[in-house]
Parts: structure tokens; sequence; C-alpha cells
């Protein structure tokens, strides 16, 4: 289906964000392994920072769809603003749907204003793509909990104001460690006491997105931070990441779109041999390749946020577009780079970042062969 008028106002409305307030300082972040500050705040201006915050607490509450179109367009911009933003996205939505009344007045407000910032602390440095083998622990200690654990690939780690927890409640009346039913999603201020960052992450791409571990250390918090009933903090985590797919497939698109406009740019103003490459029959046939690849991402996402919106089960039509447009973005951005020879291998040129920056669509929120196995098991189980 064809983007509403709304849907269509929005996309083009982020679309004129991302060229004249993102991409021109993404180059010069990316170099520096610094955020764009100034940027977050432009979000949060234009309601971006509330996309999954209900109306009744200030968000901008959208559907599926348009949060597929912001993600794509802010992408087009920058793929590390990109991830911030959703990873941020996650955090309110866990609030939102898993949080108390009282939780919720207390953090959606403000967070839906873009400060504080939110984590989703899952990962560990031995539970990647299974969760169920986290380690991080969470005591009850009268009307507390206390933290203890280390949490990986933390994006907005250290500059965020807020993280949503998963931890295995140990108490023997609840639940047991040693059992992934013992799962839970909490609530952690960032300056809680016994919270600390760990080392900023040197990667090969986006640079400018921080990513730390967390370390807890007897982190005290207080019980009512407790948003889903002890042992349902993983069926929590993976209904809100199959949402999270959609938001990272939508980048996928905008990246691989930002490499094909670069290289179809680049390819008719580019001489050799007496004309433009781009009237190169090799070329052209590359960059024919590309747009089909862009086109089919998009229209993968787009199916995956039409069910969602009209409230059908979309889990696998969420990891075949994940799937597919992270693996079409790093075959786009490549062929980008080699469009352009050898000044896409320079930092003159965009389409270096890009490539470095495609490779981790197919890492996070779901490794690629997660997404297989996802897709096997509507088929097969």
């Amino acid at each position: 289906m064809p983007l509403s008028g709304e849907q269509a106002a929005v996309r083009d409305l982020v679309r004129e964000f991302a060229e004249e307030e993102i991409a021109p300082v993404a180059a010069e972040c990316d170099e520096e392994a610094r955020f764009p500050e100034g940027v977050w705040d432009g979000l949060a201006d234009l309601d971006l920072t509330s996309l999954t915050v209900p109306e009744a607490y200030g968000g901008y509450d959208a559907d599926k769809t348009t949060y597929s179109v912001v993600n794509e367009q802010v992408a087009y911009g920058s793929l590390a603003v990109a991830t911030a933003l959703s990873v941020h996205s996650l955090a309110t939505s866990c609030i939102a749907e898993f949080g108390s009344e009282s939780v919720k007045e207390e953090w959606l407000p403000e967070m839906a204003d873009g400060r504080p910032v939110g984590a989703f602390a899952l990962s560990e440095p031995g539970a990647g793509s299974n969760p169920a083998q986290m380690t991080t622990t969470a005591r009850r200690e009268g009307d507390e909990y206390v933290i203890n654990g280390t949490k990986q690939w933390i994006t907005n780690g250290e500059r965020s104001g807020v993280v949503l927890l998963f931890a295995k409640v140990d108490d023997g009346s609840e639940g047991t460690t040693a059992d992934s039913d013992a799962v839970t999603q909490f609530l952690v201020p960032k300056d809680t006491p016994g919270l600390s960052v760990g080392k900023k992450e040197e990667k090969l791409g986006l640079r400018a997105s921080d990513t730390t571990s967390l370390e807890f250390d007897d982190a005290h918090i207080p019980a009512e931070y407790r948003l889903t009933e002890v042992g349902r903090g993983l069926s929590a985590a993976f209904s809100i990441l199959t949402t999270g797919r959609i938001g990272i497939a939508s980048q996928a698109v905008g990246l691989a779109q930002a490499a094909l406009d670069d290289a179809v740019e680049y390819a008719g103003e580019r001489e050799q041999f007496g004309k433009a490459i781009g009237e190169i029959q090799s070329v052209r046939h590359k960059l024919a390749d590309m747009e089909t690849q862009v086109r089919a991402g998009r229209a993968l996402v787009r199916e995956a946020a039409e069910l969602a919106d009209a409230g059908e089960d979309f889990r696998q039509a969420a990891s075949a577009a994940k799937l597919y447009a992270s693996e079409a973005a790093v075959d786009v951005t490549n062929e980008a780079v080699q469009v352009h020879g050898g000044y896409g291998y320079t930092t003159d040129f965009d389409v270096e970042r890009y490539y470095r920056d495609s490779k981790i669509t197919t890492i996070y929120e779901g490794t690629s062969e997660i997404q297989k196995e996802v897709i096997a098991r509507g088929l097969l189980d």
C-alpha cells in the first residue's frame, strides 16, 4: 500500500532534516567517534524521540509504518544516529508496555522530550544470540532489588540516563538463576550507585554511536522498577525486539538508498574513456541491481510494518525484512564503493563510511542466522 498523506509528509520532513542537519556532520562525528548531540535535540524538537511513547505521556505514538519511515530517513543521514534513536525507542516501548502507571508518569514524559536517553541492556559478554544464558542477577532485599553482573554492546551506554535491564531473579521463592524462567525486566536509573560504564568500544563502523559495557556491582533499585513478572523478561524482550527489527531493516534500506544515490551521482559526473562512467554498461547494470535490492528491501519492510499495524502476526515478515534488507545494505554499499573506484576507498567520499556501517545491520538485534531460524521455525514448526 502507498503511504498515507500524513506518512508521506513525515517522510519528506525527516528526509529534509537528514539532508540538512544530520548528513553534514556525519563524517566528522564518525572520525571523532562523537555523537552529534545537537542533532539529537533537533530530533526531539520534531517529536521523533517520542515515537513509541503514548500520547497520554506526551508522545508521538507512531504507527509501525510511520516508525519505519522515520528510521529509514534518519539512517539516510547517519546510521549511527538512527541506531541511537531506535534503541531509545526500544526503551520507551518497554516502559510504555510493561511499566506501572507511576513508572510511566515518572519516566515517559521526559524521555519523550529526548532526555534522559534510553539504553537497552540484554546482551552480555557470554550471552549474545542466546540471552537465556545471561548471568546478571537481581536479588530481592526487602523493597529493593540488588543487581550484579555485566552487560555488553550497549548502544547509548555512555550518554544514556536510564537503562532497561534484563537479569535473572535469584530468590528461591521467585525463580532460580539456573533457569531462563528467571529472566526479568527492570528499569535502572543511570545514576544508581553501583552502576558504572565500562570501556567504549572501538568499532569498524557506527563510530559516532557510543557502544559500551555496563557494570552492576550491588546496584540497588526500588522494587517498583521491576517491569515484568518474574520470568517474563525474555518474552517481553522478544516481543519488543520483533518490532525493533522493522526499525533496523528500515535503517538498512535508508543506508542503502544513500549509497545508491551517491553512486548514481558519481556515475553521472565521473568520466573515463571520454564519457561518463554511467554510460558504461557494466556500471549501469551494477546500479540497476542496487536499485532493485533497495526497492525489494523497502517492500519487505513495508509489508512487515503494515502487518503489525493491522494487528496480525508479523514475526516472520519482520525477520525476512531484517534479513534481506541488512544483507542488501552490505551488497549495495560495497557496490557503491566499487562504482567510486579508488576514490571510494578514501574518506573523501561517504561511501566508505556507508560500507563500514552496513555490516552491523546483519548483526545487532538478531544476526542474519537468527533471522533465518525465526523464518524456518514459522515454516516448519
